[in-house]
């Protein structure tokens, strides 16, 4: 009886190990779409990870899965499906690390800012609260 009790903690570390993977991704497909995916932006990703609940031991292996999940992948939108089914403080910490990544190099170019139309609007989230989470990361430059 105990073990079943267990076995469902277990499947609900898998489904947030997943979505974390996912999400992952996502930010991963985010610093590659300059063709150039930098230790920075790595760690970037790694802290909004541990910022939503991933642990520190296993953030390699989410990065791992998430990197081969991303290169197999030629659409965005099942990145962004688990990204729309979170709460607006992590769907916040997901939007701050994409323009973190996006600033990571000091330059935001035309597909860059057109990605993040694009995921704003995936996300349901308010262009406004995007807007001034850009403007929070600009300024901290």
């Amino acid at each position: 009886m105990f073990g079943l009790f267990k076995k469902k903690t277990e499947s609900k570390n898998d489904k947030n190990h997943l979505s974390l993977i996912s999400i992952a991704a996502l930010l991963i497909h985010s610093a590659k779409i300059d063709e150039n995916f930098t230790e920075k932006e790595k760690s970037i990703i790694k802290r909004a990870l541990i910022e939503m609940g991933a642990s520190s031991e296993n953030i390699d292996e989410i990065i791992k899965e998430a990197e081969i999940k991303e290169k197999d992948s030629n659409q965005i939108l099942e990145f962004t499906k688990e990204v729309k089914n979170k709460n607006i403080e992590d769907k916040k910490i997901v939007i701050e690390a994409l323009w973190n990544i996006i600033y990571s190099d000091e330059n935001a170019d035309i597909y860059e800012t057109n990605l993040m139309r694009r995921l704003s609007g995936l996300m349901y989230l308010d262009p406004k609260v995007v807007g001034d989470i850009k403007e929070k990361i600009k300024s901290n430059r």
